[in-house]
């Protein structure tokens, strides 16, 4: 008689502190969605805008209702719970988590806070570590790495809140780049706080705008006649690029309503470049993910103006997991469905913790190279 093999616990973290709170409710619906039943069981945790980790099968709608209650009931553990162990009334004990698979946008999700917390227990889990993951969710240190990399990008400036406050006339006075330009809080995503400059009476006011999501403001030059192009990357120390694919905004460019709300923007898979043209892209986004030590996944974008010149615009490692987001969308058009996809990233997880395991954690040396 075959054993049937015993279905991994999977924790699914969603929500967050984030503004983009609500987007990774919807591809977290996605993601619970589309784990396979026979292989998975999914273990749904809710974080609300607030911080309160809230576990269980209603946690989801909990969260998109706002009806959540005002005290966590989940932590995560490595090991089995200690059902002789008392614990207080409110806490709910998960278990023993075989693989954590995040599904939080933006700040406290993306950029290395939630992955570090997940390195100090252990676990298992989706996507970029917490190096690849802070690089990347600061658009300014992102950008740093991939000039030392000789990554196309287009000009920018950047500043701290603090400075725009002492100095802000002469940072106007400074300035140099040539309108339009897009204003973005540094870190951030889906498009949340952005604006499109097109002369110098708008960008106080946009400034002023990135700075609610940010403390650091980064402006880029627009570039004319532009073609947003996008790449999806997975794997460890061997990725793999999908097809390129194209998005034609529904508005002047791809803000947030373009992504999420009006349904209008339409996407263009495989993109429409040559063969060579689609290898260089494909080329530089592996390039691009290996120099910002991306590991598990990440989608990356680029702008393409009227020559050809392509420039790296940024790197998502939590990309949208939405039923109309780029990167599964990208990897169904390369051959990988949505279900094949979700089994792939997990299995990464799982390898590079088998891979961390396996390192010494502590350096004892010798007892002759130090003197109390």
């Amino acid at each position: 008689m075959t054993s049937t093999p015993q279905k991994l616990r999977v924790a699914v973290l969603f929500g967050g502190r984030s503004g983009e709170h609500e987007v990774s409710l919807i591809s977290a619906s996605s993601v619970i969605k589309n784990l396979d039943p026979e292989k998975y069981e999914v273990v749904p945790i809710g974080i609300t805008k607030e911080g309160r980790w809230i576990a269980g099968p209603d946690s989801l709608a909990l969260l998109k209702s706002g009806k959540a209650p005002n005290t966590s009931n989940a932590f995560i553990r490595p090991e089995p719970a200690d059902t002789n162990q008392a614990s207080h009334n409110d806490m709910l004990r998960l278990g023993k988590i075989d693989v954590v698979f995040p599904v939080l946008h933006g700040p406290y999700g993306e950029d290395g806070t939630i992955q570090g917390f997940l390195e100090l227990t252990g676990m298992p889990y989706v996507g970029c570590g917490v190096l690849g993951s802070s690089i990347c969710m600061d658009k300014v240190v992102q950008k740093k790495v991939l000039e030392a990399e000789h990554i196309k990008q287009v000009l920018y400036v950047w500043f701290w809140a603090s400075e725009w406050l002492k100095k802000k006339k002469d940072i106007l006075q400074e300035f140099s780049l040539a309108y339009p330009v897009f204003v973005k809080p540094a870190n951030m995503g889906s498009s949340v706080g952005i604006s499109k400059v097109k002369n110098s009476e708008e960008l106080v006011q946009a400034v002023e705008e990135a700075l609610q999501y940010d403390r650091k403001v980064l402006i880029e030059q627009g570039v004319p006649n532009v073609r947003e192009i996008e790449v999806a990357v997975l794997g460890n120390q061997e990725p793999r690029a999908s097809v390129a694919g194209e998005i034609i905004s529904s508005n002047e460019f791809y803000d947030y309503d373009a992504k999420y709300v009006d349904g209008k923007s339409k996407a263009i898979i495989p993109c429409k470049l040559s063969t060579e043209e689609a290898d260089e892209i494909k080329n530089i986004a592996i390039a691009t993910y290996k120099a910002l030590n991306c590991e598990g996944m990440a989608r990356v974008d680029f702008l393409l103006d009227s020559n050809m010149n392509m420039y790296l615009n940024e790197v998502n490692t939590i990309p949208g997991f939405t039923s109309i987001s780029m990167y599964p969308k990208l990897w169904e058009a390369s051959g990988l469905g949505y279900k094949d996809l979700l089994d792939e990233l997990i299995v990464f997880a799982l390898e590079r913790s088998k891979e961390k395991k396996n390192l010494k954690v502590s350096y004892q040396p010798k007892q002759e190279w130090y003197t109390e």
